[in-house]
Parts: structure tokens; sequence; C-alpha cells
């Protein structure tokens, strides 16, 4: 069993990253303890401790420099990447849905949206991905849909742990749609 503060600990050293993922990638690798000092003196938890801060930056840059990862931490030119988009949107049978994107890249034929994940067990397919995560990613591609009707798009989980990109197909975005009620939109 894991105690309320290892649960708060974990949150709070997740939280941490997706900050370091989201931001460092825009700076020379040189900057990032720089960057990553200013960036998490003012966020929650405030500043972590010499120790805690090696470890993130380490992680962080392993995550940042693996090539399974490059095309969409560091795409190449013409992909216009957003990160934390926060997106409101109607999904007709479940209400609003209220979520932020960790990162999106957006180029003229593929929308592609990634959500990290800090979880300390890697499912090994797609349709062992907890059922929440798979919940939270068709809401996002419904939503998706709605703003891009009709372009290709790519729903993945980058997986902090494993430095890994899992893409989530739409025949296993599908069915957690319909357990959900609603009926999954034409691509």
């Amino acid at each position: 069993a894991t105690s309320d503060g290892d649960r708060e600990a974990a949150m709070l050293r997740g939280t941490r990253l997706h900050l370091l993922l989201e931001h460092l990638p825009a700076h020379p690798a040189p900057d990032w303890p720089r960057i990553a000092g200013a960036i998490l003196s003012g966020a929650e938890g405030g500043l972590p401790d010499a120790a805690d801060m090696a470890l993130l930056l380490a992680e962080a840059g392993e995550i940042l420099s693996a090539p399974a990862l490059t095309q969409v931490l560091q795409p190449g030119p013409g992909a216009q990447i957003l990160s934390e988009v926060a997106l409101t949107a109607p999904l007709p049978g479940l209400g609003v849905l209220n979520g932020v994107i960790d990162r999106l890249v957006v180029t003229p034929d593929l929308i592609t949206a990634v959500d990290y994940k800090t979880n300390a067990d890697v499912p090994a397919t797609p349709e062992a991905v907890p059922e929440g995560i798979l919940r939270q990613m068709a809401a996002y591609r419904a939503a998706l849909r709605g703003i891009w009707p009709g372009r290709p798009l790519r729903m993945a989980v980058l997986w902090t742990a494993g430095r890994s990109l899992m893409d989530l197909p739409d025949a296993v975005l599908d069915p957690v749609m319909a357990r959900l009620g609603v009926e999954a939109p034409a691509s």
C-alpha cells in the first residue's frame, strides 16, 4: 500500500517533471539548470532541494534526448508546437470537457496530441493502459475532431519512466467511447 505522503510526493514530482518537459525544449541544454530553477521556484512545492533538482534535471534530460521521443519533443521544421493546451469543448452524451493537453504537434498532414504520464509502471500495450487514461485521451480526441474536422489525429502517451511514446489507436479508443455511451464520430 502507498501512503498519502508517498502519493503526494509522486504527484509533486510528476508536476515538476511536466513543467520541465513543457519549458526546457525551447532552451539550449546548458541553460536548463538555470531555467529549471526559475520555473520550479514559482511552482507548486517551490524549489526542490539540490539532490531532487539534480534527479529531475537528469530525468528530463534523458527524456528530452531519447531518440524515440524526438518526433514529438523536437519535431522538424514546419511543425507548430503547442504546450499545455487548455481545451474546453462540448462532448455530446458526456457534457463539457475541460482539460489540458500536454503537447500538440500540428503539421499540415497530422495533429499529434501527447499526454505525459509519470506512472512508475508502463503498460506493455495500448490495451493495457488504465481506463482513466484511455477515457481522457478518447475525450481529447473527440474534442480535437471538432476543432480539426477531417484532419488525421494521432493520440499518444509519453511514458516518462519508459522514455517511450505509445500510440493509442482508434481501435483502442473507440470502444472506450462506446463504454461511455458515446458513439465514436468518423475520423
